[in-house]
């Protein structure tokens, strides 16, 4: 693979959306909404961050000196996950159409 995210960003292959519902209705292309879930392929090792970003405190003085804390990453590359479709960056690597995704806008790990 020739992509290696950076900082909180996933990297992650859509699942194909369901032809058909849970009750039994089949769902036409034209119908299907874009993927919300998929496998992570690779990942970013984390983001600095300072706390005040994190906490929704009021920031400091400019010229007070800041503190950064390093926030790593929980995802790991395997995983499946369900994802804001909203907020995705699609690209073509290697003809398969995938998708980077940060990991704030990650909602859950499926199974």
């Amino acid at each position: 693979m020739g992509l290696k995210p950076l900082q909180d960003w996933a990297l992650i292959e859509p699942s194909e959306a369901k032809g058909k519902t849970t009750g039994g209705l089949f769902i036409p292309d034209t119908a299907k909404e874009k993927p919300v879930e998929g496998k992570v392929l690779a990942v970013g090792k984390g983001r600095w961050e300072t706390p005040e970003k994190k906490s929704g405190s009021k920031p400091k003085r400019k010229d007070a000196k800041e503190e950064k804390v390093f926030n790593s990453t929980v995802l790991k590359p395997g995983d499946q996950v369900l994802y804001e479709k909203y907020g995705t960056t699609e690209i073509d690597l290697d003809g398969k159409e995938l998708v980077l995704v940060r990991e704030s806008d990650v909602l859950g790990l499926v199974g």
